[in-house]
C-alpha cells in the first residue's frame, strides 16, 4: 500500500544542515528555460520512483512551465555534471513548495541528498531576497511517498521537515470519491505537476 507522507518546515532555524560535500560540488539555479534539459532530469531522476504526471508532456508545455515567475528550477553539479535537481514554487501566504527533489542514479549513496536538500530548503526561505513581489517565506513544504527512494523520508526528517500528515492510498481514493483531491484532503491547495 502506497504511503504518503507530507511535511513542512515554519522557521528557517529549523534547518539541520547536511554535511559539506568533498570537491567542486555546485547548487545553482537554472535560469534558462530548456525543456530538453527539464524533461531530462525529470525522467531520469523520477524513472525508478514512478513519476509519470509530466511524461506526456510536449516542449511547449515544459516550457510553460519552467517560464512561471512562482517556479524556480536548481541543479547541482558534481565537477560540472548534473547530478540532480529540485522544483520550487513559490505559493500564496509565504508558502513554498519543493515539488520534486532528486538525484540521478549514478550519484545516489555518495552523501550528496543532504547536501542538496539543504541548499534546497535555504533558496526556499530567501526566495523573496531574489523576487521583489514576494512576501517573506513563512512555510516550506513538500511530500514523500514509499514510491520514493528508501531515504527519503529520513533525509527529509533530519533536514528539520516533520510530518504533519500521513495518508494511505486507501485515504487518497476515498477523498476523491467524496469530491476532494488528496492535495485538499491533506489541506494544501496546491498539487504536484
Amino acid at each position: 500500500m502506497n504511503t504518503t507522507w507530507y511535511l513542512e518546515m515554519t522557521d528557517p532555524a529549523e534547518l539541520k544542515p547536511g554535511r559539506e560535500p568533498e570537491g567542486d560540488v555546485r547548487f545553482v539555479q537554472a535560469e534558462v528555460p530548456s525543456p530538453e534539459l527539464f524533461r531530462f532530469l525529470y525522467e531520469t531522476v523520477g524513472r525508478d520512483y514512478q513519476w509519470i504526471d509530466r511524461n506526456p508532456w510536449t516542449d511547449q508545455e515544459w516550457r510553460d512551465r519552467m517560464e512561471r515567475p512562482e517556479v524556480e528550477i536548481w541543479v547541482l553539479h558534481d565537477r560540472g555534471t548534473p547530478a540532480g535537481y529540485a522544483e520550487l514554487e513559490a505559493q500564496p501566504e509565504g508558502a513554498v513548495e519543493v515539488v520534486y527533489f532528486g538525484l540521478l542514479p549514478g550519484f545516489l549513496g555518495r552523501g550528496l541528498g543532504g547536501h542538496m536538500l539543504t541548499e534546497t530548503l535555504r533558496h526556499a526561505w530567501d526566495l523573496a531576497a531574489r523576487r521583489a513581489d514576494r512576501e517573506p517565506t513563512r512555510r516550506v513544504w513538500l511530500h514523500t511517498c514509499s514510491l520514493d527512494g528508501e531515504h527519503a523520508l529520513a533525509n527529509y526528517e533530519s533536514r528539520g521537515l516533520r510530518v504533519y500528515r500521513k495518508t494511505t492510498a486507501d485515504e487518497a481514493v476515498a477523498g476523491e470519491v467524496a469530491g476532494e483531491s488528496a492535495a485538499d484532503a491533506a489541506g494544501d491547495k496546491a498539487t504536484r505537476g
